[in-house]
């Protein structure tokens, strides 16, 4: 058998197993670990199916030796070596192949003979079956390319571009913010069963209709831009190249099927996570809805959609409504068994090219390079750094997240400064995930981000903080009257009756605080809506802080008087002005777009 084939089948027999391996594990860990990782953790898969490398020493190297050596022994000899062989009538047979051969008689010698070419013929198809499987593997790979082209030319046919500037504008704003610079069509064809996403190099999403509800819009915009920012495309292909080339091994066609329903879970698990556990609901509706319409057209297996097929709504439903951040015990497990995976790809290897046997006159003959194929043998040898850097500039959230633990530690402060100063709140999130609940880099970037009062930076950090260091963090934030970071920090803590009753409790404080204030300078405060200037009823009532983020405005129509609060550099109240009309004017005119009001 040809060496590259006898190579090709221990990948697929490596990859095989792993595909066995995954799949019954499973059935135990579906609803535990991220389905991202569900996902992407099936590129290890794919990998040891196309790439002919491994470890010198591997489970398939030695059980292909062992089967090369059982069957060099099993071989029989040449002809010109065997021993005549005894007709049933006791009469020797010439051998075949040799020099006498006597055409007079009718023996069993005849029936030899005439199968020796027959024998020939096998041989030689065993020697070239590689031939079959090539030409099968391009025929099935020019055959979906040709699949693929007709689908795209029958959607494009059909294709209306969304002439409207909002729906533009938000897919402009959402590609905007999903760091995706590249400008993406918007079309609608309504032959599709389902929102979806085609193009390569042009990218265009493609609507069932244009009359969508503006939330289940947004959803299914950000689900598509999702596709493409993670290049969906691309991977659903080069598992299609993989099952070409393996399309003798059902193994990989039921990979194929898993990881286009995985796709779809990891991307919902995706945009909740963006959206927050909030919008599971709003977006299991928009997922109800795509699936109500059906048309005549099935969508192709290259490109990415919203919803993929009826059979994986109850599952993604279910999926969506019970989406949660996963906890620190089960992320240390996704870690455990992503290098399980890859020891195990490392593992059953690959037939190498030292176990190769050439026969001659009868003989095993080891072949002559005796050098194994070289390939990347393990992780020690990786230089993290320059993944880490490559895997950023790629935009892979993923394979950063299991890059950035194995870094040292002035490297991982290196990477929070740098993801920091680029304001990237997604790989930050996926940075501070890496580190150990123990670092000292958590304490130290959480206190950097709160004195810059980077709130959602400072949310990111938190959800990695225990219990203890949240109550500390909420005693200084408390201390420092830091409103926005107290109401945070009461959420994370699961406060939120606590918080409000501090706040009903501040607000009267300071209703207090102001009518004592205000009494200084002449002012009265009856209640909300009346105030009383040295005996007269005011009609607009008017104190601005300083700084300019609050104001209070209060306006009674059976007032006489039009009055405003001064106050000096540091807030404190000096006096109280008449307002000139020329100010209440001007106040007037800001009355449509007024910022706070008290």
């Amino acid at each position: 058998m040809n060496t590259v084939l006898k190579i090709f089948l221990s990948m697929s027999f490596s990859g095989g197993l792993l595909i066995l391996a995954l799949l019954l594990g499973k059935r135990f860990i579906k609803d535990k670990i991220s389905r991202q990782w569900q996902y992407y953790i099936w590129l290890i898969v794919v990998l040891r199916l196309l790439l002919p490398f491994g470890p010198e020493v591997n489970l398939m190297g030695k059980t292909y030796q062992a089967v090369d050596q059982a069957i060099s022994q099993a071989a029989p000899l040449p002809p010109q070596q065997q021993s005549p062989l005894n007709t049933p009538g006791g009469n020797p047979t010439p051998a075949v192949g040799t020099e006498q051969h006597n055409e007079t008689i009718n023996s069993p010698a005849d029936d030899v003979t005439t199968a020796h070419p027959l024998q020939d013929i096998g041989v030689l198809l065993i020697n070239h079956i590689w031939l079959v499987w090539l030409v099968a593997a391009l025929g099935l790979l020019i055959r979906k390319i040709t699949i693929y082209q007709g689908f795209i030319r029958y959607i494009r046919a059909g294709l209306t571009p969304v002439p409207d500037i909002e729906p533009l504008d938000e897919l402009s704003i959402a590609a905007e913010q999903s760091g995706i610079k590249k400008p993406i069509e918007l079309c609608v064809n309504p032959l599709v069963s389902s929102p979806l996403l085609i193009g390569f190099f042009h990218p265009c999403i493609v609507l069932p209709n244009a009359d969508i509800p503006e939330k289940d819009f947004q959803y299914i915009i950000l689900h598509e831009l999702t596709h493409y920012k993670r290049r969906d495309m691309f991977y659903k292909w080069l598992v299609q190249v993989t099952v070409c080339l393996h399309w003798f091994n059902p193994l990989v066609h039921l990979m194929s099927r898993e990881i286009t329903k995985a796709c779809e879970f990891s991307c919902d698990e995706a945009v909740l996570s963006k959206m927050g556990n909030g919008s599971a609901q709003d977006y299991g509706k928009t997922l109800l809805d795509a699936m109500a319409a059906v048309r005549r057209y099935k969508e192709n297996f290259g490109a990415v959609t919203f919803s993929e097929n009826k059979q994986l709504l109850e599952e993604r439903i279910h999926a969506i409504m019970n989406f949660k951040k996963k906890s620190m015990a089960i992320r240390f497990l996704t870690g455990a068994l992503t290098l399980c995976v890859m020891f195990g790809a490392a593992f059953v290897g690959v037939y190498p090219v030292a176990a190769t046997v050439h026969r001659t006159a009868g003989k095993p003959q080891a072949a002559v390079d005796k050098t194994p194929i070289q390939g990347n043998t393990g992780t020690s040898s990786k230089d993290y750094a320059a993944q880490a850097e490559r895997y950023y500039k790629a935009g892979s959230l993923p394979l950063f997240q299991i890059v950035f633990p194995w870094l040292d530690r002035e490297e991982q402060l290196a990477w929070l400064e740098k993801i920091y100063a680029d304001e990237d709140i997604a790989f930050f999130s996926v940075a501070v995930r890496g580190l150990n609940t123990n670092s000292s880099l958590l304490t130290s970037f959480a206190e950097k981000v709160y004195e810059n009062t980077d709130i959602a930076f400072f949310s990111t950090l938190a959800d990695w903080m225990d219990e203890t260091e949240l109550e500390l963090w909420l005693d200084r934030a408390l201390e420092d009257g830091n409103w926005a970071f107290q109401s945070m920090l009461f959420d994370k803590l699961d406060k939120k009756d606590e918080f409000d009753e501090l706040e009903a409790k501040r607000e009267k404080e300071w209703d207090e605080v102001q009518i004592k204030e205000y009494e200084k300078v002449g002012v009265t405060m009856i209640d909300e809506k009346t105030y009383y200037y040295q005996g007269e009823l005011v009609n607009i009532f008017l104190d601005i802080r300083k700084e300019g983020s609050f104001y209070t405005l209060n306006m009674n129509p059976d007032g006489a008087i039009n009055i405003k609060i001064t106050r000096d550099a540091n807030n404190t109240i000096t006096g109280v002005a008449y307002m000139t009309q020329a100010e209440v004017a001007e106040l007037l005119e800001d009355m449509d777009d007024p910022d706070d009001k008290n």
